[in-house]
C-alpha cells in the first residue's frame, strides 16, 4: 500500500508534517478539526505538498526526518526546489532507484 508524506501551511506560517495513505481525506479532517492536535491550534490553509512512499515504515521515517527540518526547507521540499532524498538523507538510495 502506498502511503504519502504531506505538508500542510497554517495560518500562522508554520508547516505541519503528516503521513497518509488518503492525503485528501486526511487534509479534509484536518480542516474540520478532527486531524491531529497541532491543526487544531494552528488552522490549515492549504495543502502545500506530497510525496508517495512505498510503505508506511518509509513514510514514518521520512516524517521523523522532515518534522526536525527548518519551515524553509520544508518550503524547499514543497516547491521543487530540492528533493525528499536530499533532505532525508536516509531515503536517498530508494529515491535514486525510482527515477
Amino acid at each position: 500500500m502506498t502511503w504519502h508524506l504531506y505538508l500542510i501551511e497554517c495560518e500562522d506560517d508554520s508547516i505541519y508534517t503528516g503521513i497518509a495513505v488518503d492525503v485528501d481525506a486526511r487534509f479534509r479532517q484536518h480542516l474540520s478539526g478532527t486531524g491531529a492536535r497541532y491543526t487544531r491550534s494552528h488552522v490549515p490553509r492549504r495543502l502545500l505538498a506530497s510525496f508517495s512512499l512505498p510503505d508506511r515504515s518509509m513514510a514514518s521515517r521520512a516524517e521523523y526526518a522532515v518534522k526536525r527540518l527548518p519551515a524553509s526547507t520544508k518550503r524547499l521540499l514543497a516547491s521543487g526546489a530540492l528533493e525528499l532524498g536530499d533532505a532525508v538523507p536516509a531515503l536517498a538510495d530508494w529515491m535514486a532507484q525510482q527515477s
